[in-house]
C-alpha cells in the first residue's frame, strides 16, 4: 500500500485526508486531501483523483486526519453525490477481506462491478418529440404542400396514444431537422430521456396472481414472515422436497417485504437458473414497472451498469443474481432468499475466493435482515447448523401437487449386457423406457456430468495418453470440433491419426461425454427433437435460455445435459429422468464427493413428475451400493446426512472443522517444491496446536496452465487463525513474481 503523494497542492497538513482505492489493475491505495467545498466525500464515495500527469476514478475507503504534516494532492471531484457503497456494505467488505486473507480492494472491486467503476457506460438517452400543439386544417395542408415531412410527424404523433414518440421511430436522425423546424414554430417539443438497457428488453411477462398454498406452504411462510417480524437474528432453513412449491412462499414473503418498503434479494446459484427465476418474479411484480433487477457476469457492460444503478437509486427493489450478486446494493435491505444454497456455484474458486451464502448470511445479520436457505438437499453445515440451534428450520415435506416423488431405480452397469450399438452408454431398461415416452408424447431429461465426446485418446499397445502439455490432465475429444481440448486451460490440438510414441494406428477414444451420447441417442431414435446442453453449446448468449424455453414449449423431447440442468427447473411434462455414469463425482479427492454425488442424483431426480403423471429415474452405475446412491434412491436426505455427519465427525472434516489449502505454483517444478517447504517450516512454528495441517504435497491435478502446483492443507476450529498467520507468513517470504501462493478458506476444491 503506497501512503500517499505529496506535492505543493493546495491541501495543507491537518485537513480531512481521503485513503483511496484507485480503479485499474493494481491494487493501489492512495492519500488525497479534500478540499473546501467537497465535505460530502465519505467513507464508500466515488471521486476523481490526479495520478501523475492524469486523472482516473477511484472508491473511498476511509477518510480520516493525516498522520504526517506534508501537503496532498487533492481530489478533482466527487462523482456521484451520495456514497456508492453503503457502510454496510463497506463493513462487509472489511469482514470478508480479512475473513479470506485477500486485500479490501479486491472486495470492494466485487461490490462496484467494472462497468459501473469505469463510469464509461453513462447513461444512454435517447430524443423524443412530444406534440404540444396541433394546427389547423388550413395550416395542416399549405405544411403538406411546403414540406410534407413535417405533416408526416406530426400525423403520426398525432395518432398516438401518448403524443410523443422515439425520434428513432419517426425515421432517426434524417427526421430530426424537420422535427427541429416544427419544434421552432411551436407544434412540437423535442426532450431526452433516459434509455434503461434492460437485458430482458423484448420478453413480455404476463401478471400473475399468487397461488394458493398447502398447509406446509402456509406454516412456511408464517416462518419467514414472523422472523421479518421479529427481526430474527437467526438464519431460516426451508429444506423442501423438489416439487414442493418453495418458490411460490418465496415470492409471497417478497410480497410483504414488499409492502414494508423493504427491498429483496434473491440469490440462485447458476445464470442458467436467472431467466427462469427472473421470470417468475416479472409476472408476479408486473404492476411494478422496473421493480426487477439481475446481475450476472453474461450481461453487457451497458446492462450491467443500468441494473446496477436502477438498483442502488432504489428504483429496483427486487434483486436477482448468483454469487456475485450479494453484494448488489439494493436499499433497506429486508429479505434474502439463497436459493438451492447447497449448490457448490456459491463458492468463487478464483481470488477472492468468498462463499455467497456465507456472505449472505453475514450481510442479513449486518443490516437487520431475514435470510432464507432453501434447498431439497441442504449442505451438511446448513444442517449441522440446524441441529446445533445455530439456525431456525421449517420443512416441506410433500409436493405442492400432491404427487408422489418419481419411482427411482438403480441400475448395475456391470451385469449389462453389451451392445454395440449403443456403445455400453444406455442400458437395454433406459433405451425401453426413454422409448415409452417418446410414443406416449411425454419428455426425458438424461443427466451425463462430463462434456466432450471421448474422456481422453489412449494407445492399447504403449498406453501412451494425450495429455495436455500445459496441465497434468488428459485432453478430451469434442467430435464437433474434431479437436482434443483440454477442460483446464483449453489448450487445443489436432487428433493424431497414430500414436505420437510407438506410431501404432491402433490409437483408441476412452470413456465417453455428452457429445457421444448424443450420437448414440440420434442413432436410437432417430424422430426423437434431442437438445445438448454443456458449455460448448451454450457459449452464446441467451443460447441456454433458448434452449430452455423450447423445452418447456416442447419443441424438444429429449434433453441431454451436464449438471446445469439438474436443479432449480421445473418442467411438467418430463416423466423419466436418467443419468448414465453416477459414478463420475465419486472417485474425486475431496471430502464432500458422496455429498455432491447426492445432491446432484437427488436434484435431478426432482425433475421427474412433475406434471399430472407420475415420474420414474432410472441411475446408471458401477458402484450401486455406495451410500450417495442408495440415499438418493430413496430420496432420504435424513438418512444419509446422519450417516455422512457420523463419518464427518470421525474424521474430522467440515463442519466439525474448517479446512482450508494453501497452493503454490510455480513454472519450474523444483521452485514451487522449494517454495511450499519453505511456508511449511515457517507455519510449523506459527501455527498454534489446535490446527492440523498436512505435509506438502503435489496437488492432485499437479499442472495447471503450465505451472507445477503443490499444497498444504489445514482443518482448524477457527478459520480466522488459519487466514491470519498463513496471510502473516506467506507476507514474510518476499516470493517473487515466479511464485504464485494462494490461500483457499473454507475451501470446496482440493484439486
Amino acid at each position: 500500500m503506497q501512503q500517499g503523494l505529496f506535492s505543493d497542492a493546495d491541501i495543507p497538513g491537518g485537513l480531512q485526508a481521503a485513503r483511496v482505492l484507485v480503479d485499474g489493475l493494481n491494487d493501489m491505495v492512495l492519500d488525497y486531501g479534500i478540499p473546501a467545498g467537497m465535505e460530502g466525500v465519505t467513507r464508500g464515495s466515488r471521486v476523481e483523483v490526479p495520478l501523475r500527469n492524469r486523472s482516473t476514478t477511484g472508491t473511498v475507503l476511509q477518510v480520516s486526519t493525516p498522520e504526517f504534516g506534508g501537503r496532498l494532492k487533492p481530489l478533482l471531484r466527487l462523482i456521484h453525490d451520495e456514497p456508492v457503497v453503503s457502510p454496510a456494505l463497506m463493513d462487509l467488505a472489511e469482514w470478508a477481506a480479512r475473513y479470506y486473507a485477500v486485500p479490501v480492494e479486491q472486495m470492494i472491486r466485487c461490490i462496484v462491478p467494472e462497468p459501473v467503476r469505469r463510469e464509461r457506460h453513462e447513461e444512454k438517452v435517447r430524443k423524443v418529440i412530444v406534440l404540444q400543439q396541433w394546427p389547423d386544417d388550413d395550416t395542416l395542408n399549405k405544411l403538406n404542400k411546403r414540406a410534407p415531412r413535417q405533416a408526416g410527424i406530426l400525423r403520426y404523433l398525432h395518432a398516438s396514444e401518448t403524443k410523443r414518440e422515439p425520434l428513432a421511430d419517426l425515421g432517426g436522425s434524417s427526421a430530426l431537422t424537420p422535427c427541429r423546424a416544427l419544434e421552432k414554430a411551436g407544434y412540437v417539443r423535442i426532450e431526452e430521456e433516459q434509455v434503461h438497457r434492460d437485458p430482458a428488453a423484448g420478453e413480455s411477462f404476463a401478471p400473475s396472481a399468487p397461488l394458493t398454498l398447502n398447509a406446509e406452504q402456509e406454516n412456511a411462510l408464517k416462518a419467514v414472515l414472523t422472523a421479518c417480524t421479529t427481526h430474527s437474528p437467526k438464519p431460516l432453513v426451508m429444506q423442501g422436497v423438489t416439487g414442493s412449491g418453495k418458490t411460490e412462499v418465496y415470492l409471497q414473503a417478497a410480497q410483504h417485504v414488499l409492502d414494508e418498503g423493504k427491498g429483496v434479494l434473491i440469490l440462485v446459484p447458476e445464470i442458467s437458473l436467472t431467466p427462469q427465476t427472473m421470470a417468475r418474479f416479472k409476472s408476479r411484480f408486473a404492476a411494478l414497472e422496473g421493480a426487477v433487477a439481475i446481475l450476472h457476469s453474461a450481461m453487457s457492460d451497458g446492462e450491467r451498469f443500468d441494473e446496477w444503478h436502477a438498483i442502488h437509486r432504489g428504483r429496483a427493489r427486487i434483486a436477482i443474481g448468483p454469487r456475485s450478486a450479494v453484494f448488489a446494493p439494493v436499499q433497506n435491505l429486508g429479505l434474502i432468499i439463497v436459493d438451492e444454497e447447497h449448490d457448490s456455484s456459491y463458492k468463487q474458486e478464483n481470488s477472492p475466493r468468498y462463499h455467497g451464502r456465507d456472505l449472505a448470511v453475514l450481510r442479513a445479520k449486518m443490516e437487520g435482515a431475514t435470510v432464507v436457505l432453501g434447498s431439497a438437499t441442504p449442505s451438511l453445515e446448513t444442517m449441522y447448523n440446524v441441529q446445533t440451534g445455530k439456525y431456525d428450520c421449517v420443512r416441506l415435506d410433500h409436493r405442492a401437487d400432491g404427487q408422489r416423488l418419481p419411482l427411482t431405480r438403480v441400475l448395475d452397469m456391470r451385469s449389462e449386457p453389451k451392445d454395440k450399438r449403443n456403445l455400453g452408454i444406455l442400458s437395454e431398461r433406459l433405451r425401453v423406457a426413454i422409448d415409452d415416452r417418446l410414443r406416449e408424447g411425454q419428455q426425458v431429461i438424461l443427466l451425463l456430468n462430463r462434456r466432450g465426446f471421448a474422456r481422453a485418446l489412449q494407445c492399447p499397445d504403449c498406453g501412451y495418453t494425450a495429455d495436455c502439455p500445459d496441465c497434468a490432465v488428459p485432453m478430451t475429444f469434442h467430435a464437433t470440433e474434431n479437436r482434443l481440448i483440454c477442460h483446464i486451460c483449453g489448450h487445443r490440438e489436432v487428433v493424431p491419426k497414430r500414436c505420437p510414441e510407438c506410431h501404432s494406428a491402433g490409437i483408441l477414444l476412452e470413456g465417453y461425454g455428452t457429445q457421444k451420447v448424443e450420437m448414440v441417442l440420434r442413432r436410437c431414435f432417430p424422430q426423437a427433437r434431442l437438445q445438448r446442453v454443456d458449455a460448448d453449446v451454450t457459449a452464446r448468449k441467451n443460447a441456454l435460455r433458448d434452449i430452455l424455453e423450447d423445452f418447456r414449449a416442447h419443441r424438444t423431447d429429449i434433453l441431454l445435459g451436464t449438471q446445469m440442468i439438474s436443479k432449480g427447473l421445473d418442467f411438467p411434462g418430463v416423466t423419466l429422468v436418467g443419468v448414465l455414469n453416477a459414478d463420475l463425482g465419486l472417485s474425486v479427492p475431496d471430502p464432500r464427493a458422496a455429498e455432491r454425488t447426492f445432491q446432484l442424483l437427488t436434484q435431478v431426480a426432482g425433475r421427474a413428475g412433475r406434471g399430472e403423471l407420475d415420474g420414474e429415474v432410472i441411475i446408471q452405475t458401477y458402484n450401486p451400493q455406495a451410500d450417495a446412491i442408495q440415499f438418493a434412491r430413496r430420496h432420504d436426505t435424513d438418512g444419509f446426512a446422519e450417516a455422512e455427519l457420523a463419518l464427518r465427525q470421525q474424521m474430522q472434516f467440515p463442519p466439525y472443522c474448517h479446512m482450508a489449502v494453501l497452493t503454490v505454483r510455480a513454472e519450474q517444478e523444483e521452485l514451487a517444491q522449494l517454495s511450499v517447504g519453505t511456508l511449511y517450516r515457517h507455519l510449523q512454528q506459527a501455527l498454534p496446536p489446535q490446527v492440523l495441517m498436512s505435509e506438502p504435497l503435489p496437488a492432485p491435478i499437479a499442472k495447471a496452465y503450465g505451472k507445477f502446483r503443490y499444497q498444504i492443507t489445514f482443518r482448524s476450529p477457527s478459520a480466522r487463525v488459519v487466514a491470519d498467520i498463513c496471510a502473516r507468513v506467506i507476507a514474510e517470504q518476499h516470493f517473487g513474481e515466479e511464485i504464485a501462493v494462494s490461500l483457499d478458506i473454507d475451501a470446496y476444491s482440493f484439486l
